[in-house]
């Protein structure tokens, strides 16, 4: 009995508007051609970046949908840049195929979780995922550690009191900026401005 076509999704995405996703859909085609796989669904996100989130990229928020009603096997792509910008999500993104059953096409990385090779890879992408965020965790601990030792305020500034609100909207009368206030009382600029918003009480 002859194996079952496979049917995948193609995403194709470029940053600029001046870039095509053209080449990125006619060598995955060919791809698939070669596979024999079924193009079913072709998904593209034109002059948007990959760091923005999917209610930014209706394609990808389209074919996320289609993975999740279960309407393709394989997700096809570029590359994982053209996914997302980071290696989280190229470990979040198969995890959320791999709960749907459905398999990943990475041409310019050369995945394909669908094959033993392509799945150990992926697995040691995500241990090498695991450290990339140990490390970013510990460089923002080391980071806020040296703000503590040099006498760096953290957190959210203190609120105002009511009378340093009154000496706000005086010094701002007399013409200080909203910079020298935030630094005079401890605040931010946004904060001074929402004081000054604010109507004076009676």
């Amino acid at each position: 009995m002859a194996e079952k076509s496979r049917r995948v999704a193609i995403y194709a995405r470029v940053s600029t508007d001046g870039q095509s996703v053209d080449n990125q859909l006619r060598e995955l085609a060919i791809v698939a051609e070669r596979h024999g796989w079924e193009v079913v669904a072709t998904y593209t996100d034109e002059g948007i970046s990959g760091a923005k989130g999917r209610d930014s990229r209706p394609g990808y928020d389209a074919l996320c949908g289609a993975v999740g009603r279960r309407e393709v096997d394989m997700v096809a792509a570029w590359s994982v840049d053209r996914l997302g910008r980071s290696l989280q999500h190229l470990v979040a993104f198969p995890g959320a195929l791999d709960a749907k059953g459905v398999d990943l096409y990475l041409h310019v990385q050369g995945l394909d979780t669908s094959t033993p090779a392509g799945r150990a890879m992926f697995q040691m992408l995500g241990v090498f995922s695991e450290f990339e965020r140990a490390m970013i965790q510990e460089r923002v601990r080391a980071g806020l550690a040296k703000a503590r030792a040099n006498g760096k305020r953290l957190g959210r500034p203190p609120a105002l009191t009511p009378r340093q609100r009154r000496q706000v909207r005086e010094d701002r009368a007399e013409g200080k900026s909203l910079r020298a206030l935030a630094k005079k009382y401890g605040t931010t600029a946004p904060t001074v401005r929402r004081v000054l918003a604010q109507e004076a009480p009676s």
